[in-house]
């Protein structure tokens, strides 16, 4: 993986090819276009959008405020990835077993105390399978502490404009309510079109699985990808599942075709499992890819 050229704004650093002009420019604007949108799916919020200009094509209920599970780990990975230092080797803390203990059926890495893995190998760990664990790890390590790791994540939040998104938790549990961190389709098209800009960003979440052999003070370990499109969706590259009960089965997702590239989000598909939102997210795409 490559090196990212930052620039620096406001003491965070930020890709250099992210111009001033591209952050006034990223909050998406309704389309022109008055299509009825794709049929047959049920969701509490989504919005499809180009992802070169941010341009929303369709959409329902683009600004309205919604749990995001672990959509969450979006903006998380993208702290650790602006701080730097992937190469440096973090100690999985005693203290996760009591955090994982004290959430409600929280997705995990399956990461051991006292393993040491570089942040790099934690961000496949945190956004692959969804590790809860790995998030604490990371916020614990990059805030340092996890309080002033969530303040981190809100002032970015407001430096790129997401005036609808609160974070609570670097890993969107429910603490201490199912509604306390929130956002809204547009703000999560915004942030996702952001992340995707970091190569490295780009290259993890486009992976169905990620192997790390043991190693020298790590175990071996297997992360699967929980993102229902990579690896059946031709041209999907992304980027994020989340799924609580308040947030019901949530999907940002990206796919490139004939040279379009797509963003788009879908919040509360009902079901019992996260991959009830391939499909869906599917008919929006392939909408999206006939009209476009």
């Amino acid at each position: 993986m490559g090196a990212v050229g930052l620039a620096v704004a406001g003491g965070i650093a930020f890709p250099a090819s992210a111009s001033a002009a591209y952050l006034r420019t990223a909050t998406p604007t309704a389309a022109a276009r008055p299509l009825a949108g794709p049929s047959g799916i049920k969701v509490k919020g989504a919005a499809l959008a180009n992802a070169a200009t941010g341009k929303v094509l369709w959409s329902l209920g683009l600004n309205t405020e919604r749990p995001i599970g672990s959509i969450v780990k979006v903006m998380t990975a993208l702290m650790v990835i602006q701080a730097g230092g992937l190469n440096r080797e973090i100690t999985v803390p005693k203290s996760v077993i009591a955090y994982l203990k004290s959430q409600d059926q929280p997705s995990t890495a399956g990461l051991h105390v006292g393993d040491r893995l570089t942040a790099l190998e934690l961000l496949e760990a945190l956004m692959l399978p969804s590790g809860c664990d790995a998030a604490y790890t990371l916020a614990l390590a990059y805030g340092p502490g996890t309080g002033t790791f969530i303040a981190m994540m809100n002032a970015e939040a407001q430096r790129l404009g997401l005036t609808q998104t609160y974070f609570s938790t670097f890993d969107g549990m429910p603490w201490p309510t199912e509604h306390s961190t929130w956002s809204t389709p547009a703000n999560l098209i915004t942030l996702g079109r952001y992340a995707m800009r970091y190569q490295v960003f780009r290259t993890i979440v486009g992976q169905e699985w990620y192997s790390l052999p043991a190693g020298d003070g790590h175990h071996a370990y297997l992360w699967q990808n929980t993102d229902p499109l990579i690896g059946t969706y031709y041209g999907a590259t992304g980027i994020k599942t989340g799924d609580t009960k308040a947030a019901g089965n949530c999907l940002l997702f990206e796919a490139t075709r004939d040279g379009l590239t797509l963003i788009g989000v879908t919040l509360g598909t009902p079901g019992d499992d996260i991959t009830v939102t391939g499909p869906v997210a599917t008919k929006v795409l392939n909408w999206g890819f006939t009209w476009y």
